[in-house]
């Protein structure tokens, strides 16, 4: 039987790198993963005691999968579209768990809800005429990829035909009509729909990238809170205004870092989710500036609060994809042994890490490294130079740092020592190009201190920690 990627592939990607069709393997596993879950989300309906799932929570489920069905026959990649959204991950995952939960809990009701909003967003997609009764929560309903309608919570009456979505609540003096374009995009005024913005293609033949401010399963069901990341309202003019203008310069920014960086986001970025204002932030920007995050349940959103410039904006997902790519490589070949236990430094974060949390930042920073020394050796400006130059020394002085405890691990498998070796080649061709001086020196002091700290507030080193 052949190994689903050959040693050249793995190579590349161990340089942070990866061919359309190594990213495109990645993406079909994570596909055929993401229906599978689908499936066995109804499955697990079909057997859950009726105590968890009523008889009638079951039929709706049933009904909801024939609109599936029936749109594929019309559509199938209109129906891929939004089963393959990312966001449909955390919510399969979320009514998953509360179908096995012994005791669910109320919210497992408005979970399996939502199965009618996708079979619906599907069957508008696909052009397929339907009539539906769907549950508002939270004063809002949302078709997944297309928008969210803002009604008080309880029923909405649905119809489809031709190009012309129609939604009625009993609240209402007056029906919601909304056209739906050729290519999804939605049509109205009301401010009753709120519709998904879709940023432009990074390239030619690329899909447009949704920055959807509105699904409900985006962040508050993820268990990132705890993280300090949470979902920013739905953007007003302003704000979509802000983010179009900075993202109509990161393709330019991407292939100045290399063509691989376009290849990746044009093959892995699926959506962009925009995140509030880190905590600690303020009006004149002190404190945190900037928040992303990637969710493994969630295979192609990148999570992000709206960077300083579009500089920014690039390296966000030049450091966001790398998370993306390295859990879908390890999804489908495994990298190490080791176990769970979070006792290793790293200069990027507080708290001590697993090995594979090491081995993910690891990963994401020296990619940084190489994109921003490409950047500083093109720019023509003074101060976008200094920028570039000083983001790319700390992000390689914090990678030379943890590369000796990743080497030395003996649980590396044979494909992930193959991928450390080929970040530790890289690591080294980044001596080519150095940066000044004062770089170098700020950056090694900055890990230093981080270390400094970090040993600090973590306490004394045991035996097995890191060095």
């Amino acid at each position: 039987m052949s190994p689903p990627l050959p040693d050249h592939a793995l190579r590349r990607l161990g340089r942070t790198e990866g061919d359309p069709g190594t990213l495109h393997t990645l993406a079909r596993d994570q596909d055929t993963r993401r229906l599978l879950l689908v499936r066995a989300l109804l499955d697990a309906a079909e057997d859950a005691p009726a105590a968890i799932r009523p008889r009638r929570v079951l039929d709706r489920l049933r009904q909801d999968w024939a609109l599936l069905e029936t749109a594929e026959r019309a559509d199938r990649t209109a129906v891929r579209a939004v089963l393959l959204h990312p966001l449909v991950g955390p919510w399969a995952q979320r009514c998953l768990r509360g179908l096995s939960s012994p005791a669910p809990g109320a919210e497992l009701r408005a979970d399996l809800d939502h199965l009618s909003a996708l079979a619906a967003a599907a069957a508008i997609r696909a052009k397929t005429a339907f009539s539906t009764r769907l549950t508002a929560h939270d004063e809002l309903l949302s078709l997944p990829t297309l928008g969210a309608l803002r009604a008080p919570s309880g029923p909405v009456e649905l119809s489809f035909e031709g190009e012309e979505l129609t939604a009625r609540h009993i609240s209402w003096a007056a029906s919601l009509a909304i056209h739906v374009h050729h290519d999804a995009t939605t049509g109205a005024t009301d401010p009753r729909w709120l519709p998904v913005l879709a940023l432009p293609p990074v390239r030619p033949g690329a899909a447009p990238v949704p920055l959807d401010d509105v699904d409900p399963y985006r962040t508050d069901h993820g268990g990132l809170r705890h993280h300090g990341l949470r979902a920013a309202p739905h953007l007003d003019d302003h704000e979509r205004k802000a983010w179009a203008e900075s993202w109509s310069r990161v393709p330019y920014l991407l292939r100045t870092g290399g063509e691989h960086r376009l290849t990746e986001t044009a093959v892995l970025l699926r959506c962009l989710v925009p995140l509030g204002r880190p905590p600690g932030s303020g009006p004149a920007g002190e404190g945190a500036a900037h928040s992303s995050a990637t969710r493994r349940d969630a295979f192609g959103a990148v999570l992000s609060s709206r960077p300083a410039t579009p500089a920014h904006f690039a390296a966000t997902l030049v450091h966001e994809l790398q998370h993306t790519k390295l859990s879908a490589l390890a999804a489908l070949v495994p990298l190490h042994h080791e176990d769970a236990t979070p006792r290793h430094f790293a200069p990027w974060r507080p708290d001590p890490r697993p090995f594979d949390g090491l081995l993910q930042g690891a990963y994401s920073h020296i990619a940084l490294a190489a994109h921003w020394q490409r950047l500083a050796l093109e720019a023509r400006r003074v101060t976008h130079r200094d920028l570039a130059w000083t983001e790319h020394a700390r992000c390689r002085e914090q990678v030379g740092a943890v590369l000796p405890v990743l080497a030395a691990s003996a649980a590396l498998t044979r494909e992930g020592r193959m991928l450390v070796d080929e970040m530790i080649s890289l690591y080294h061709r980044l001596d080519d190009c150095p940066p000044p001086a004062g770089h170098s020196a700020r950056a090694e002091a900055y890990v230093a201190t981080a270390k400094v700290i970090w040993q600090q507030r973590n306490g004394p080193r045991h035996p097995w920690e890191s060095p």
